[in-house]
């Protein structure tokens, strides 16, 4: 050996004994599974009970990063500022358009990622900046006088399974190693109003309408999306809360269509199993039966019972484990233990956000959205009319056209304004709200 390769081996010396130094957890290269099995191992209980709430506490001593789960992007990224926004949920439906709801999901998760790249570069680990979103809504519309129907693709089990199927695509992205961001079918399952009763409603129903319409939708997007997430319900399914039903959660879910992603309660829906349906003696055991279920994540804070939970034999600490894990999974695959060159999504900047190819998809998606169910003696498209009403409060209400779960377009065009801008000069327009909600 001459001293060129001497000095070569020697300088590799320090390298490779860096690499065996480094944890698992923090290897790029390696398993998310396996990296994440390390990381929690190294956790002590409170700290793995601390995680499994939306809000989760930084750990520094493993370099951790504070993070917090909820966020939302029901038609648009939401609760965040400034974003595109497009058709409520249930007007994208309308559209019968899978093609132009994976395009939109794709922008709604750059302008995600470009917002949370933004809050990582000021050190912002709050709500709304992450990059798990609670939607798509999946639910089954089956009563107008539920007023969330909003929010779903309607009645139809097959049309939303295509919808939520497009949807969760275009969010969680096509990367092999990576996601870019993670989608949520919610809320599993039956859950379709009365909105009033929902901490404590038992719905009943029978295995034919259990299968054929209200888990159609979310056994599609588990096993043809690929979903990571999903939300369990506030309610009762045929006697036992949604976030403490095994039957759901495990002989369904995690038995029957093989997911391995996490599941998120409903905010405190945890609370819910003691108190609203009284299915238990404690919210410690409440808790502890939600895990055991298959519910990994709580909004809320019901989850900090867990260690009394464990103290009490309720639970062990290697139920809570597995738990954990899965959402550490969700965390690395989401690039959050990487460097940021090695995530294809990193570099997204915020000139993304609301940008003119944004803008114009939105108007695309609003234009087909639209759907005519009158037009007698052929009124419509107007060309002559000299005198306009409109009548309604929604005509002059931005709030009606953004609806909820909802961003802040930086622009916004009431039907009211737009029949002045197009017809003002020609003729005249007169406005009546009629009515108020």
């Amino acid at each position: 050996m001459n001293i060129t390769s001497r000095i070569v081996v020697l300088a590799l010396i320090p390298l490779a004994l860096l690499a065996q130094d480094r944890p698992k957890y923090q290897d790029p290269a390696g398993i998310p599974e396996e990296r994440a099995r390390d990381l929690v191992s190294r956790m002590t209980l409170e700290e793995k009970a601390g995680q499994m709430l939306n809000s989760a506490p930084a750990i520094p001593r493993l370099g951790v990063p504070a993070y917090d789960w909820w966020n939302e992007a029901l038609h648009g990224v939401a609760r965040a500022g400034l974003a595109t926004v497009f058709p409520q949920a249930i007007g994208l439906a309308a559209t019968w358009d899978t093609d132009l709801e994976q395009r939109i999901a794709d922008v709604i998760s750059t302008e995600a990622r470009a917002k949370y790249n933004d809050a990582i570069k000021h050190d912002n680990h709050g709500r709304y900046y992450g990059l798990t979103f609670w939607s798509p809504n999946i639910n089954i519309f089956r009563d107008p006088r539920w007023g969330r129907g909003q929010e779903t693709y309607g009645e139809d089990p097959y049309l939303t399974s295509r919808m939520a199927i497009a949807f969760i695509k275009g969010m969680q992205g096509n990367d092999p190693h990576y996601f870019k961001t993670i989608a949520t079918s919610k809320h599993f399952a039956v859950h379709s109003g009365p909105e009033t009763s929902r901490h404590q409603f038992d719905a009943k129903a029978t295995d034919e309408d259990l299968n054929g319409t209200y888990l159609y939708a979310f056994r599609a997007t588990v096993l043809e999306a690929g979903v990571d997430s999903l939300m369990c319900a506030y309610n009762r399914v045929n006697g036992a809360p949604a976030c403490a039903s095994t039957f759901l959660l495990k002989d369904k879910l995690r038995d029957g269509w093989h997911f391995n992603g996490y599941v998120v309660s409903d905010c405190d829906a945890i609370d819910d199993i003691y108190t609203g349906h009284h299915y238990t003696n404690s919210l410690a055991e409440a808790s502890a039966k939600a895990v055991q279920a298959g519910t990994d994540l709580d909004c809320g804070k019901s989850y900090l019972t867990l260690t009394d939970a464990v103290h009490r034999g309720y639970i062990t600490e290697q139920e809570i484990s597995r738990s954990v894990e899965r959402l550490f999974v969700a965390r690395i695959r989401l690039g959050m233990f990487d460097a940021a060159e090695r995530v294809p999504f990193s570099k997204i900047g915020m000139d993304q956000v609301e940008s003119p190819a944004h803008q114009k998809l939105a108007l695309e998606a609003a234009r087909k959205s639209i759907v005519l169910l009158k037009n007698d003696e052929a009124m419509l498209p107007l060309r002559t009319a000299k005198r306009i009403a409109v009548l309604g409060p929604a005509a002059d209400d931005p709030d009606a056209l953004l609806a909820n779960y909802n961003g802040i377009a930086s622009h916004i065009v009431t039907p009211l304004e737009g029949i002045e801008q197009k017809f003002g000069k020609r003729g005249k327009v007169r406005f009546a709200s009629g009515a108020t909600y």
